[in-house]
C-alpha cells in the first residue's frame, strides 16, 4: 500500500456544499485514502447530516470556530498520515484528481506542496479566482495567478497546462507533506482567514522547499462560500494580512521600503473604493492599517530566520508592480504581464 493521503475538509455552516460535493470526493480513486471532515463548530445541521448520511467518514468536531487557520491546525494534529490535502467544502473533484498530484510531489524531494488547476464550478471553461493555475506575487506582495489578474479571469484554453513551480498554492485544494507542514509551524492562526496559504508557501520556500501546480489534476470550485468577494470583513483581512505577510517574510533589506510602498498603494485602493461608493471597504482598509501599526512590534516578532530569503528573488516573483501592469498597462492575462516585463 502506498503513502497515506488524508483529504481534510474544514466545514463551517456549509451543509449545502457537503451534500452537493462530498459524493465526488468519496469517489476519489487512490489506494490509501482517508476522508476527514473537521467541523468548525457549525450552527447549521452539518454534523447531524454527516452522522446520518456518511457515518463512515471520520468526523472531527471542534469546540468553537477557529477560522480557516486555527481549524486546520487543530484538526491536522489529530490525523496521522503522510500527506494532507486541505480541501474546501465547495469543491467538485474528478475521481483520478489525486494521482497526478501525488506523482508530481513524489518525483522531486524538494517539492513540499502542490495544487491542482482550479476552474469555476459555475463556468467550467473559466479559471477560478482562488488559485487558477498557480499563484505568483509582485514586488509589493500583491498576489495574482496563471489565469487570474485581480478580478480578470481568463478562459482556460490549455495555455497553462504545464506543471510549473509557483510562488503559492491555493488553500482551496492544497496537497502538502504532513511532516513539513508541522516542521514549519502550520498555518499562522493570526491570519484567521485570507492570505494564510501565501504565508505558508512563502515560509516553505524560505525553508528550502518548492511549491508547484499540477494542471493535469483539475477541480471545480464555487468560491466565496464563507465570505463573498465584495465584503468589508474580507477586505479587512486581505489588507491587514497582506502587510503581516510582508513583515514576516521579506528579506531584511527590503522590509521598510516594500511596506512603505505597499501602504501607499493600499491608500490608493482605499480611495478608489470610496469613489465607487464602497464606504465599508474604505473603512476596512483604514482599520487594517490601524491594527497592523498598533501591533507592529508583535508582527515583527513573528519574523523567522530564513534560508537566504531566496523566495523573494525567485522567478515566481514579478520584478515589477502588478497594479501598474493591470491598471495602467492594461494587462489582462498572465502571459501579457510577463511579456511586458
Amino acid at each position: 500500500m502506498g503513502n497515506k493521503v488524508s483529504v481534510v475538509i474544514l466545514n463551517y455552516n456549509t451543509r449545502r456544499f457537503l451534500e452537493r460535493f462530498l459524493p465526488s470526493v468519496l469517489a476519489s480513486q487512490y489506494e490509501n485514502l482517508e476522508i476527514v471532515v473537521a467541523d468548525n463548530a457549525s450552527t447549521d445541521d452539518s454534523v447531524e447530516f454527516l452522522k446520518e448520511h456518511y457515518p463512515t467518514i471520520r468526523l472531527i468536531v471542534l469546540d468553537q470556530n477557529y477560522g480557516f487557520t486555527g481549524g486546520y491546525n487543530r484538526a491536522l494534529k489529530q490525523i496521522e498520515t503522510d500527506y494532507y490535502v486541505l480541501l474546501n467544502s465547495d469543491v467538485e473533484v474528478h475521481p483520478e484528481w489525486l494521482k497526478p498530484m501525488m506523482e508530481l510531489i513524489q518525483s522531486n524531494p524538494a517539492i513540499a506542496a502542490v495544487q491542482p488547476k482550479l476552474l469555476a464550478e459555475h463556468k467550467r471553461t473559466e479559471f477560478e479566482y482562488a488559485g487558477a493555475s498557480g499563484g505568483y506575487i509582485d514586488l509589493y506582495g500583491f498576489p495574482f495567478c496563471r489565469g487570474r489578474i485581480f478580478d480578470s479571469l481568463e478562459t482556460d484554453h490549455g495555455q497553462y497546462n504545464d506543471n510549473q513551480q509557483v510562488f503559492w498554492a491555493s488553500g482551496a485544494a492544497l496537497l502538502i507533506k504532513a511532516d513539513v507542514y508541522h516542521e514549519i509551524g502550520g498555518l499562522d492562526e493570526d491570519f484567521f482567514a485570507h492570505m494564510e496559504e501565501i504565508d505558508l508557501c512563502w515560509r516553505l520556500q524560505n525553508a528550502g522547499h518548492q511549491v508547484w501546480v499540477c494542471p493535469e489534476s483539475k477541480i471545480y470550485h464555487v468560491g466565496g462560500g464563507t465570505l463573498q468577494k465584495s465584503n468589508p470583513r474580507k477586505t479587512y483581512y486581505n489588507f491587514r494580512n497582506g502587510l503581516i505577510l510582508l513583515l514576516k517574510n521579506l528579506p531584511k533589506g527590503k522590509v521598510f521600503w516594500v511596506i512603505m510602498m505597499r501602504l501607499i498603494l493600499d491608500h490608493i485602493a482605499a480611495y478608489r473604493f470610496l469613489f465607487q461608493g464602497k464606504t465599508g471597504d474604505f473603512k476596512a482598509i483604514a482599520a487594517a492599517h490601524r491594527h497592523f501599526i498598533l501591533r507592529l512590534k508583535y508582527w515583527k516578532s513573528k519574523r523567522q530566520v530564513v534560508n537566504g530569503n531566496q523566495a523573494y528573488y525567485s522567478n515566481q516573483v514579478l520584478r515589477s508592480s502588478i497594479v501598474k501592469k493591470h491598471f495602467i498597462q492594461k494587462c489582462r492575462t498572465f502571459t501579457e504581464v510577463f511579456a511586458k516585463s
